[in-house]
């Protein structure tokens, strides 16, 4: 066997084993269904990984831009804004919900409708720094949806900071 092809079986050994360590589960994917002319939404889950973990990045057709987000309370106001990895702490469940972290789906290219179901590779990182995706469909669920952490009382109200964002 030449020194390149026993190298590359190595990394491939290495990759291979990386992949059967690390599992993630994620559970309860959904999409924020959008109105006309809104070109950002948001996408929501819950993640857990058998092996201390990140989530590094998410793609999706729908979208010219997925970036991992965060909105939280500061100085009274909420913010959202991009974080570069989301920890997922091994066997701890890390939910993504509106109000707090959770996928960026932004420039949208079409409409997102309930009944839809979005296509979206998550992409993660290990603790050796290999990455891995996996790929999921996530149904659209109706705006005002009861789970959108929002509203008051079942109160619909338009996602906070999701309509107009831009960056």
């Amino acid at each position: 066997m030449s020194i390149k092809r026993f190298v590359i079986a190595g990394l491939l050994a290495i990759t291979a084993q990386a992949w059967a360590q690390v599992q993630i589960t994620i559970e309860d994917a959904w999409v924020r269904g959008t109105v006309a002319q809104q070109k950002a939404t948001g996408a929501f889950m819950r993640l857990t990984a058998t092996q201390n973990a990140r989530l590094v990045a998410a793609e999706s057709p729908v979208a010219g831009v997925v970036e991992i987000h965060e909105m939280a309370m500061e100085n009274n106001v909420m913010k959202m804004r991009a974080v570069p990895g989301l920890e997922l702490a091994a066997g701890r469940t890390v939910e993504l919900k509106p109000g707090g972290f959770h996928v960026m789906l932004m420039d949208l290219k079409q409409a997102i409708k309930p009944g839809d179901t979005v296509p979206l590779t998550l992409v993660f990182e290990d603790a050796n720094q290999l990455r891995f995706t996996q790929q999921i469909q996530a149904p659209v669920r109706a705006l005002a949806s009861g789970q959108s952490g929002h509203g008051h009382h079942g109160q619909p109200q338009a996602p906070a900071g999701h309509g107009g964002h831009k960056h």
